[in-house]
């Protein structure tokens, strides 16, 4: 029987476990941070926490006599995905790097690429009056200094009580998203900007749609950079690796 770790936390990782729990010969396990506080729960064997470190998840990867490791987290997971592959080095665990495309620009979409959250708060400024913040709960801290902003935040949980946070309100939510929907909310709370990471997918997609058909501008916060090693754009690509690994 083969052990695989999936670092999970999005829909890729939730639907390359309940296929993995499919194939005989491999027993997989997920593992979620515990970030949010009522996740979607995978199929198979969970554990919900940190490891504490490159040292660690390389202790967890040989104590649990894990073979193969697949990194299946979020595009901005940069820690954990750095963790990884370091750890995986440490032990020679064979590692993917599960990370879906990120969205292209199109004729009519108004984008401002930055390359942080940071700079995305900085560019706002004398540029926007009323932003729909889409970037989870985590970094929103960035825009508490806009004042003359208005925001509609987006976000799976809300945020501590003692959070540091923009003027406006919050909309506690998990996608995915129709393009209705998000043509409505646009619409109604008018909404001259757009702020994104360039997360990729289908989930969270019909904003993006839905700015350029209204022609609003979108703050596009770019990937970081991926450690090197093999990727996988898909689940038939994860599963693809998969397979080689479990017929050597």
């Amino acid at each position: 029987m083969m052990r695989v770790l999936i670092l999970g936390g999005t829909g890729e990782a939730a639907e390359l476990a309940a296929k993995v729990a499919n194939i005989q010969g491999i027993e997989a396990i997920s593992s979620l941070a515990g970030r949010t506080r009522e996740p979607s729960i995978p199929l198979g064997d969970l554990r919900i926490g940190g490891f504490g470190g490159v040292a660690g998840l390389a202790k967890y990867l040989h104590q649990m006599q894990i073979d193969l490791l697949i990194d299946a987290t979020h595009p901005f997971a940069t820690q954990i995905a750095l963790n990884a592959a370091d750890a995986a080095m440490e032990v020679k665990v064979p590692r993917l790097k599960l990370i879906r495309q990120p969205w292209q620009e199109v004729n009519g979409d108004r984008w401002l690429k930055v390359d942080s959250i940071k700079t995305a708060a900085d560019v706002l400024e004398n540029q926007s009056k009323r932003v729909f913040l889409s970037i989870g709960r985590q970094e929103i801290g960035a825009f508490a200094h806009l004042h003359q902003i208005w925001f509609l935040m987006r976000m799976i949980d809300p945020p501590e009580p003692q959070a540091l946070v923009p003027p406006g309100i919050f909309l506690c939510d998990r996608g995915p998203f129709n393009l209705d929907n998000e043509r409505e909310i646009l619409i109604h709370h008018q909404i001259d900007t757009i702020v994104s990471k360039n997360s990729g997918g289908d989930a969270t997609y019909a904003k993006i749609i839905a700015a350029r058909e209204l022609q609003l501008k979108v703050v596009i916060v770019n990937r970081p950079s991926v450690p090197p090693g093999a990727q996988a754009t898909d689940i038939d690509e994860a599963l693809l690796w998969l397979s080689q690994h479990l017929h050597r």
